[in-house]
Order: structure tokens, then C-alpha cells, then sequence
């Protein structure tokens, strides 16, 4: 249960924080601690299903949820903070052409060896500095995600942010939650309509800044 895990637990580099303890209404479905994900298992670097993030991200979070909350909506996390160790184990993972089993559900079209060529998958992903998220709404109610025209991490051109061929519902969904994210401070990719980054990000964008420690 998050409500067991305290920051004293485990301590965090300088400027991260733990996503509920800065906005606990947030929902979150850390996948990669999971076996729900493109490599069907628990991807290494995950030990606990918690979302890690910069103070900064989390604050623009809180703005978001606040703001989607008006229409009796908010937001369900998937991924946030990613160690390095987890962007190499989908590049082995990748290479490894026998484990084709979460294909269908994830990249029906897609050659799993030509993720990082795509661009859907990074070696130095900005996930590892702690200030990119990959997030959907839900409904506050029933906790359903709305409908985005694809699930989270489908790797294909439908999931797209400004993908044509979705239906107008999916789009006016899409249309919502980016208009809400870059209102606070954030941009989307567009390959990936989940996918976001803080523009005004505290670390910067050199190996560097990307780091390992484990989600736990």
C-alpha cells in the first residue's frame, strides 16, 4: 500500500520526491512493476509500484488533477521516473526475437528490434530525469480511463497524438488532456499521446542527468 510507504524509508536524490505524497488523488498503475507491459514481466529497476518524480513535475501534476477534477476527471499514472537500468533491459529485451508473446496486445505491427529506431523507446530516456510521464484520464467515479483511440504503450501510428484515423471522441480526449498538460508547463510526444515531458525540467538533457537509482 502507498499509504505504508514513507519517505524516511527510502531516501530519494536531491529534488525527487514521491508522487502521492505531494498529490495522493492521483491514481497510479506503475506498469513496468508490473508483468502489463510490451515486455510481458517486471522490468528491471522496478521494485515497488510507486510513481517517482521531480518536486517540480509533481506540482504540475497537482495542477492538472486539479484542473481536470472540475469536469470530474483526473489522472491515472503509468510511468514517471524510469532508472537507466530499465531503458537497457528493453534494448536486450528488444533484441531477443524468440519473446514475441505480448506482440498482439502491444505492437500488433510493429518489429519489436526497431523500437529504439522509431523513437518509441530511448537508451537515455527523459523518464530518467525524473520530469516525463506517460499518463491517461479517468473518470473520478468509476475510475475509467477515457477513450484515447489506443491503450497506453501501443506501439503503432494510431497512437499518435494528432493520429487521423481514431474516432472524434478519442480525439476530443486526446485534445483534452494535452490542452490541460501544456497549460502546466508540459509538451507531448508526438508519436505517443500519453507521453509527456516538463518543459522547464530541473535536470538537463546530457547522460549525466539521467539517473539509476531503483523505484522502491
Amino acid at each position: 500500500m502507498l499509504s505504508d510507504l514513507k519517505l524516511s524509508d527510502n531516501i530519494l536524490p536531491k529534488g525527487f520526491v514521491y508522487l502521492y505524497e505531494v498529490d495522493d488523488t492521483i491514481e497510479q498503475y506503475i506498469m513496468y512493476a508490473k508483468s502489463d507491459n510490451f515486455t510481458g514481466r517486471v522490468v528491471k529497476g522496478y521494485e515497488r509500484e510507486v510513481a517517482i518524480c521531480t518536486y517540480q513535475a509533481a506540482l504540475a501534476l497537482t495542477g492538472v488533477q486539479k484542473e481536470l477534477n472540475k469536469f470530474n476527471l483526473g489522472l491515472k499514472v503509468y510511468d514517471i521516473y524510469r532508472p537507466v537500468q530499465a531503458c537497457l533491459d528493453f534494448y536486450e529485451w528488444s533484441q531477443d526475437v524468440n519473446d514475441q508473446k505480448m506482440k498482439e496486445k502491444f505492437y500488433p505491427q510493429v518489429d519489436k528490434k526497431d523500437f529504439f529506431d522509431l523513437g518509441y523507446v530511448a537508451k537515455y530516456s527523459g523518464h530518467s530525469r525524473g520530469s516525463t510521464v506517460d499518463l491517461t484520464v479517468i473518470t473520478l467515479d468509476e475510475k475509467e480511463e477515457l477513450d484515447m483511440g489506443t491503450r497506453v504503450d501501443f506501439i503503432d501510428e494510431l497512437s499518435s497524438t494528432q493520429n487521423p484515423d481514431i474516432s472524434f471522441e478519442a480525439k476530443k480526449n486526446r485534445l483534452l488532456l494535452r490542452s490541460i498538460m501544456e497549460k502546466y508547463g508540459f509538451e507531448n510526444y508526438s508519436k505517443e499521446w500519453w507521453h509527456y515531458s516538463l518543459k522547464n525540467e530541473p535536470f538537463q538533457r546530457k547522460p549525466e542527468d539521467h539517473f539509476d537509482f531503483p523505484v522502491k
